[in-house]
């Protein structure tokens, strides 16, 4: 075991929940692990049906980084198995996962790739509450033994290059993309729309 993997596990032990850690902790954990991460569809749907053209050219490529950084994730865990906690008998588990590749977490990737870019952005209200809520997302998953630390310090490394090689493509094409996706809501959604339910 290299030195790095040896600091990624002793991090994990001092995170960890063990048996005598109180049960509504865990909840709590178990709870933000599993149920906050539908914060981030929720804060992406405010600033679309805000109307604000910024918002929406924000939210969009927020999306877009996600589902580069994503697909970097895939790429990464068939290319390398880095197993879970409970898959090698460290720590102790509270939740039921599939014994899949930790490296690098899915949960934490989202959050910091939409975060990132929303910050960048300048939309500061929705980047630092999908921030914040991160950084307790990130905390629970190790908490209750689903995750290394590194796992989410990686995280946020991929969201950092998926952000890096999008911008430039999207300077080119974010706006021609806002107006077509502008275009496909008005049209999906104009019953709503022309009843002043929803804004155009």
């Amino acid at each position: 075991m290299n030195s790095l993997e040896a600091f990624n596990q002793a991090l994990f032990l001092t995170i960890n929940a063990t048996t005598s850690t109180p049960r509504w902790q865990i909840g709590v954990a178990s709870g933000i692990a599993d149920y906050v991460i539908y914060l981030v569809p929720l804060v992406l749907a405010v600033l679309w049906l805000s109307g604000n053209r910024d918002s929406r050219v924000a939210a969009l490529h927020a999306c877009c980084v996600t589902l580069l950084a994503l697909g970097f994730n895939q790429i990464i865990g068939l290319a390398w198995m880095h197993p879970r906690p409970f898959m090698i008998g460290l720590g102790h588990t509270f939740i039921e996962h599939a014994p899949d590749s930790s490296f690098p977490s899915d949960h934490g990737t989202v959050f910091a790739c939409i975060a990132l870019t929303l910050l960048l952005a300048r939309m500061r209200w929705a980047g630092l509450l999908t921030l914040v809520a991160g950084l307790a997302v990130a905390w629970a998953r190790v908490f209750i033994g689903v995750h290394f630390p590194f796992d989410m310090a990686g995280a946020v490394l991929i969201a950092c290059v998926a952000y890096i090689l999008v911008k430039p493509l999207w300077s080119l094409a974010g706006s021609a993309v806002t107006d077509v996706t502008i275009l496909v809501y008005r049209k999906l959604l104009s019953w709503p729309i022309a009843r002043g339910w929803m804004r155009t």
